[in-house]
């Protein structure tokens, strides 16, 4: 009897690790490799630099013309087919020019823009595909000369908070790896937008 009761503690403590590692495997980060899909900005050559001022952000600098690809699957959030820039304005929402926002399904906010053309039928609320064409390289805005200015954020209100959409971390390392830099596996931004999320909030 002794050592039933022996075997049913052990047994249980057995069932309760188990249980305990299950849990923890179900709450560990998933791969990007193993969940999403994701595409290098622009088709053609280009490049960007692993700084930006003021704020986190790429500037992929490519020919005007060159196509603009949505980055991964997800939903177009916002759209702007009008250059409201003017020089004699200091506001911060008109300076992207035309520009694409797309949440991806990975929960991350992606913005395009000084884009000369948004490609018709990208609307918000449409879906687009990792790859799929969403408009060309230009220079409108505040862009002195072609280039995409790529930002990485949480996606909060997801129309308006041109502050937050702008960029809040640095693109280049996830655009290294889904370029395969350096033999590197496609990574995800979602656990470090996640992350600066619950540190900063989404207020001005």
């Amino acid at each position: 009897m002794h050592s039933f009761g022996r075997h049913l503690r052990l047994t249980s403590v057995a069932a309760a690790t188990l249980a305990i590692a299950a849990g923890v495997l179900a709450s560990a980060p998933v791969e990007a490799a193993t969940r999403y899909e994701y595409v290098f900005a622009v088709l053609g050559r280009a490049g960007y630099a692993h700084r930006h001022s003021a704020y986190p952000a790429s500037d992929i600098i490519a020919k005007c013309g060159l196509p603009v690809v949505s980055p991964v699957d997800g939903v177009v959030l916002e759209v702007s087919r009008a250059d409201r820039w003017s020089r004699g304005v200091r506001t911060g929402s008109t300076r992207g020019g035309k520009f694409v926002s797309i949440k991806g399904d990975d929960g991350v906010r992606y913005y395009q823009s000084h884009l000369s053309v948004v490609k018709r039928g990208i609307r918000a609320g449409v879906r687009v595909d990792a790859g799929q064409r969403i408009g060309k390289v230009g220079r409108t805005g505040r862009a002195g000369a072609c280039h995409l200015h790529f930002g990485i954020s949480p996606v909060c209100a997801g129309q308006g908070d041109w502050w937050i959409r702008r960029g809040t971390i640095w693109p280049w390392p996830y655009l290294d790896s889904w370029r395969g830099k350096n033999g590197a596996q496609p990574r995800s931004p979602k656990r470090e937008v996640r992350a600066w999320k619950q540190e900063n909030g989404c207020r001005r």
